[in-house]
């Protein structure tokens, strides 16, 4: 489902070269892979520090036993709140309607 933001910006190539922090302002809703296969989603301000959490054991629980993790889908929001509001309804999709989002 679109979303309705105008300062959204999705990147669904999974390569944190091509994605620069910006600014303090800007937040990311993020999908990862778990090596166990499944997805977890969340959102951040700073993309490369949150993946290190995650492969360090120090990011979410859930992720914390499933390591390593690999960054599959990211959306930029100016907002804190915008990107919250997209892990929400992210979360919400089944596991196949999430890999049709990070296909594209």
């Amino acid at each position: 489902m679109p979303s309705s933001s105008k300062n959204k910006r999705t990147h669904f190539i999974p390569d944190l070269k091509s994605v620069r922090v910006k600014d303090a302002q800007c937040a990311y809703t993020y999908i990862v892979q778990c090596a166990d296969g499944t997805l977890y989603c969340g959102w951040t301000n700073n993309i490369e520090k949150r993946l290190e959490a995650h492969n360090a054991g120090k990011g979410a629980k859930y992720t914390k036993s499933r390591r390593p993790v690999t960054l599959v889908h990211l959306e930029e929001f100016g907002t804190k709140q915008e990107a919250m509001s997209r892990e929400a309804r992210i979360k919400q999709l089944s596991r196949e309607e999430k890999l049709a989002l990070i296909q594209g």
